[in-house]
């Protein structure tokens, strides 16, 4: 980028360098912008099936407490009588 003399000490900039140089910088960020979007939708998927089963599992286990309510409040009454 540096343009050097005989003496090896810089005189001028090669500016017609920069333009490229910053043009494939721009293009590995971007690039890496979009892989971590991807990654991220896919997080976002996975949160969302996650979300799912823990609702799911949160019936389920709702749903056997209420039997196994029920089942106590039964073997009560049979002990009872």
């Amino acid at each position: 980028m540096v343009a050097r003399d005989d003496e090896w000490k810089p005189y001028t900039v090669r500016y017609e360098a920069v333009n490229a140089m910053l043009l494939n910088e721009f293009l590995k960020e971007h690039c890496k912008v979009e892989s971590l979007e991807t990654a991220m939708v896919e997080q976002q998927k996975e949160n969302a099936a996650m979300r799912a089963m823990l609702r799911e599992q949160a019936a389920q286990i709702q749903k056997m407490s209420a039997q196994l309510a029920a089942t106590q409040s039964v073997t009560y009454l049979v002990t009872n009588e």
